[in-house]
Parts: C-alpha cells; structure tokens; sequence
C-alpha cells in the first residue's frame, strides 16, 4: 500500500469540505456524467454498453470530463459504479438492457466463502483514476466513490436491485451472524478500495448508500451507521485529511443520528429533506450537500429559480456544496442545467 497523496488545495469544494463557507457556493451534480449529455450517448455506443465504458480507463476518463467542458463544475466524480466491489469480491457482473444490474451468484442461496475474489478487475478503476489526474483542468477536485455496505449487500443478496430490497431484510433478521459477515467483508472491500483510490489520485471520496431509507431505525444504526463509521474510521487511518462525504439517501429524521455517529467531512442531503430543518438540526458547521430535486431540474423555469434559491438561503451560514438530491435524470434538458449553473453562480 503506497502513501496518500497531498489534497489539493486550490479548489472551492475542497475548501467546503474542510469547513469554510464560500459564497457562491461551489457545485458538482450527482451523476454529472451521463446519459442527458449527447456526447456521452455518442462513446457509449461506440464502445457497445456501460460496464464496457467503465472497463475502458480512457473511454471513463473522457466520460467524467465531458460534463467539466459543458458546465465547468468545480468537481469531477469519477464515472464507474457501485457494483465493481462485489465485481471484486467475486461476484459475475452484467447489466440487462431496460433492465438494470445483476450479480451472480446470489448470495441468499450461496456461502460468501465460495466466492473467489478478483481484484484485479478494479485495476482499470485505478487507472481511470492516473488519467483524470493527469487530464483534469487545474484547479477541479476529483471525487472517488463507493457504495455503502448496505446498499452493495442488498444487490449482492438478491442478484440485483428490488423495490422493498426484501431478499436482504429479511437475511439481516433471520440469520445475523451470517448477514454481520457480510457486511464485514463488504466494509474491508469498500475500504481497500477507497484508499487505493486516493493513492491513485482522487482528492476526497463519497460514500453512497442509496436504499438507507429502506430500513427500521434499529436496523439503520447496525446496517448504515456501524458500517459506514468502521469504514470512515479505518479510511482516515490510512489516509488523514482527505474528506468523506457521507449521503445516507432516505434516512430522513436518522439523519442526525448518522451525521453524529459516522462524523462525515461532510453529508449529503436528498431532496425529501427539508434544508432548512437540516440547517437547524445537523451539527453546527458540519458542511452540506444538496439538496435540489432532479426532476425540478427537468421541470426548469421559475420553479427552478425559486428551488435554488430556498435551498442557497437555508445554507448561506453554514459551508455548502451545491448539488442535486440524487443523480441527474437522463431527460433532464442540458439548457436547465445551464440555467442550475447561471442561478447559482449569478444569480
């Protein structure tokens, strides 16, 4: 294991993230890099699906690019995704078309034990990673990511996404001890995985737990926040200074108990949450993301305009990273996002 490279330091979310409040606010969107930029549509059907794109380090060092050419974010977030850990720990990988994500074997009817890892297969991760540092504009923030242990264990359960993610509930009801071990196994992965990001060149690292909300309080505390926390924990171990941004989508009122517990650099803030219960709520300078509806950004308009606004004055105490409350949706007008960058930086 190599050392952690030194963080930037000229960069406004940087900044953000180690508590400072700047305004305008800088900004990055979930999911920037995506399916609502032609240009992306263009190379991923040259390069025939997603998780080629993903496999290709120089085809995902221009996809995370892209949206930076258009918008001029502050930030880039590098273009893979969630799955490539259980892709690691052993698990077959492959997207249905219209269909979504599926794993193999699921781990309901298989013992984690026979999974064989593989984690070479993250190598063109890393490598995406030695690109962008190498491409980026001077100044732009490079964000790793990973999925949190619940979220991945959900997909790794039931062999893909589910609506109630029942397959894993009722795994981590049944039989705990087994569950536990999995969630283990996910947290060292996810771990591993985020610290060779940074020594491959990422500035600060997101964690994303997509289906927190699905959960009863009990199970949020032993499922999302003891998780997250080792993982928080055991990765500024490693690699001191470098941010983590937490984003619990879903988790509503546990919020706080998330934000005081797991001790992100920063949390992020779906879009059901009212910015401005968060702003009274959630630790006293503890820097936020969020928290714009993505379909507002597709509705565009005065709508639109007032959306920022009441988001921007909830924060304007307190450090804020402008973004959306979840990924940018693939019908989302580019004009509206220009519209999004314009209001926040200008407006």
């Amino acid at each position: 294991m190599g050392t952690c490279p030194p963080a930037l330091v000229d960069n406004a979310i940087m900044a953000v993230l180690r508590g400072e409040r700047i305004d305008p606010p800088p900004m990055w969107l979930m999911r920037q890099a995506g399916r609502y930029l032609p240009e992306y549509r263009a190379l991923r059907a040259d390069k025939g699906g997603f998780l080629e794109l993903v496999h290709d380090s120089e085809a995902a060092c221009e996809v995370t690019i892209q949206p930076l050419r258009r918008f001029d974010f502050d930030a880039a977030i590098l273009f893979s995704d969630i799955l490539v850990v259980p892709h690691a720990m052993g698990q077959d990988l492959w997207f249905e078309a219209g269909e979504g994500p599926r794993l193999a074997p699921r781990i309901a009817e298989t013992a984690l034990e026979t999974l064989k890892p593989a984690p070479e297969r993250l190598e063109p991760v890393y490598q995406t990673i030695r690109l962008l540092k190498a491409a980026l504009p001077a100044g732009r923030a490079l964000l790793g990511f990973a999925g949190s242990p619940w979220t991945i264990a959900t997909y790794m359960v039931d062999g893909q996404g589910s609506k109630d993610h029942g397959a894993a509930r009722r795994m981590a009801y049944a039989d705990r001890e087994r569950f536990a071990a999995l969630i283990e196994a996910i947290v060292e992965a996810t771990t591993d995985y985020l610290i060779r990001q940074v020594e491959a060149g990422v500035d600060a690292v997101q964690l994303f737990d997509s289906w927190a909300g699905s959960l009863a309080p009990d199970e949020f505390m032993r499922w999302v926040v003891e998780p997250n926390r080792a993982i928080v924990d055991r990765f500024r171990a490693a690699c001191p200074g470098v941010p983590v941004i937490g984003f619990p989508k879903g988790a509503g009122a546990k919020l706080l108990d998330y934000a005081i517990a797991v001790k992100p650099d920063a949390l992020g803030v779906d879009e059901t949450i009212d910015p401005v219960w968060a702003d009274r709520m959630l630790p006293a300078g503890l820097p936020v993301q969020g928290n714009l509806d993505p379909l507002l950004l597709v509705a565009g308009g005065d709508a639109l305009d007032a959306g920022i606004d009441r988001i921007r004055a909830a924060f304007a105490n307190r450090p804020h990273i402008f973004n959306l409350g979840h990924g940018i949706v693939p019908d989302t007008p580019i004009a509206h996002v220009e519209q999004l960058v314009q209001r926040v930086r200008g407006g």
